[in-house]
């Protein structure tokens, strides 16, 4: 997509307004953007690259340089890429690389999901609720079944107890027509 202004560079600045209601769009190219004062010129450009870079990096520069170099040398065995190049890249060579480079994954993930290594996704507003109050039960019959297979009977009934709790709870306010 070519800059709506200069129509000769790539637009990589995409800007959406909306005024009133009504919803405009300009793509520009970095150079007519500070022109037109929608970038600061004394603003540093920072790419997809350097967000990579910074979420790989997970190390203090404290760390000692044998563990850095170790963390840098460790390679795939399938694809034969290494962490560095995958730091540098933000992209695997292969499925394997996942399970290579799992130890410094963790802490990336943290940082990206807010302190969790497991993405749960968003749930739309309207749906909140409910949709909560089902993870809920299936929360206790996860924990049910574990219970079950430890043998832990009086605390498997306990929570058998809260799950018919919750369905009736569930099913009473969607005869209703109301949210949980």
């Amino acid at each position: 997509m070519k800059c709506e202004i200069c129509q000769q560079r790539a637009a990589t600045l995409h800007l959406t307004n909306y005024i009133n209601g009504k919803k405009t769009e300009v793509h520009l190219c970095p150079q007519c953007a500070k022109e037109n004062g929608n970038l600061d010129s004394n603003e540093e450009q920072y790419t997809i690259h350097d967000l990579l870079t910074g979420l790989f990096h997970n190390y203090s520069n404290s760390t000692a340089k044998t563990t850095e170099t170790k963390h840098n040398e460790q390679t795939c065995p399938r694809c034969h890429m290494t962490y560095q190049q995958f730091s540098q890249t933000g992209k695997f060579g292969c499925s394997q690389c996942y399970q290579t480079f799992s130890d410094y994954l963790d802490p990336i993930f943290k940082r990206v999901h807010g302190g969790n290594t497991k993405h749960i996704g968003k749930i739309p507003n309207r749906q909140h609720v409910h949709l909560r109050h089902k993870r809920l039960i299936q929360d206790y019959r996860d924990q049910l079944q574990q219970l079950i297979i430890e043998e832990r009977f009086e605390d498997a009934a306990k929570v058998r107890d809260k799950i018919k709790e919750l369905e009736q709870k569930s099913e009473s306010s969607h005869e209703q027509g109301d949210e949980i």
